[in-house]
């Protein structure tokens, strides 16, 4: 008990006394004061007393699976900062692999008694993962959003980028620049935004009277290997266009050309998704699919605010609207 004390006492500069005299619930302390002590024991993993349960601190879990795809990062700052702006703060949680799960951290969360959960790219989108810990959550009846599809029985609010929009748009270019050889390259068969954009491509395909072969869709993981890996065997089966799931896909599908000896953009067309971070300086710049990542995480804190406000916040998704962005990475259909 002492050294607890002492540690909440240094995190906020106060004494140890006064420390003691809000974990005793005792008069003669701002209110100011009260609610410091009490987010620092939230942050140094201590549990409050029984009676301060209720009063939870101003903390909001974010739960990310990796920080290596810039798409993330920026996320996590837009929603950080909208977070700041109501008053809470952000507690960064990143997936690794072989080490903290999703589902760890759902528990840890739960026991620093956070205010709500943001989760970006979670196994919520993936039908074949376990969901368990987001039962957890909603037995908590903690207020939570998800960013972008999930699977359909979880019930929570979503804040999702349009993948319908953003698979026609692409292929809409492609098209308009002469390409009947179109591809699509996506996350994991499971993946629910994958299924989303794919349905959208094939049906626009057949809409406009093109043809899709057995080589025209793969599936992979979601790194540069995995790009490279699945692009390769599209360029082999002379693919003359190819739409990633992800910028990261994408660079992945320009490596993978390159080193079948073809040239991006007057061999093989590449298009991205997400407009992350420097896909502008990358040789040659990126044409991608922008996710309105700013609206998007400003949207999910307000949606999280609502509820832990007990405003009346339905279990929809809402719809945002993507945007192409034209670079040098797509250019005429070569000429056969």
């Amino acid at each position: 008990m002492t050294r607890r004390l002492a540690e909440v006492a240094k995190k906020v500069g106060v004494s140890e006394a006064t420390v003691s005299r809000v974990l005793n619930g005792k008069p003669g302390v701002s209110d100011a004061t009260r609610e410091a002590v009490l987010t620092a024991l939230d942050v140094l993993g201590y549990e409050r007393p029984t009676q301060l349960r209720g009063d939870r601190g101003r903390l909001v879990g974010l739960v990310l699976p990796e920080l290596q795809n810039p798409i993330f990062p920026a996320f996590a700052e837009v929603v950080g900062g909208a977070l700041a702006q109501q008053g809470f703060t952000s507690v960064l949680c990143t997936r690794t692999v072989g080490g903290v799960s999703e589902s760890d951290y759902v528990d840890l969360l739960l026991q620093q008694h956070v205010s709500g959960m943001v989760f970006a790219g979670g196994l919520y989108a993936q039908g074949d993962a376990s969901h368990s810990h987001y039962r957890r959550v909603l037995e908590r009846k903690l207020p939570t959003v998800l960013v972008n599809a999930a699977v359909e029985h979880l019930g929570f609010p979503q804040v999702s980028c349009d993948d319908v929009a953003a698979a026609e748009i692409a292929l809409a270019h492609l098209m308009a620049l002469g390409h009947r050889q179109v591809a699509m390259l996506l996350g994991p068969p499971d993946h629910v935004p994958s299924q989303r954009k794919l349905a959208a491509f094939r049906a626009y395909a057949a809409a406009n009277g093109l043809e899709l072969g057995p080589d025209h869709v793969e599936h992979t993981m979601f790194s540069l290997e995995g790009g490279h890996a699945a692009a390769t065997r599209m360029v082999t089966a002379g693919v003359t266009g190819i739409i990633c799931a992800s910028d990261v896909l994408a660079l992945g599908a320009i490596r993978a050309a390159r080193r079948a000896g073809l040239s991006v953009p007057e061999d093989v067309s590449v298009i991205g998704y997400d407009d992350s971070a420097l896909m502008n300086c990358v040789d040659p710049p990126l044409t991608t699919v922008r996710q309105p990542i700013d609206a998007m995480g400003r949207a999910a804190v307000e949606l999280l605010v609502a509820q832990i406000d007990a405003a009346v916040v339905p279990g929809d998704e809402l719809l945002f609207e993507p945007e192409l962005v034209v670079r040098a990475s797509t250019a005429p259909a070569p000429r056969s």
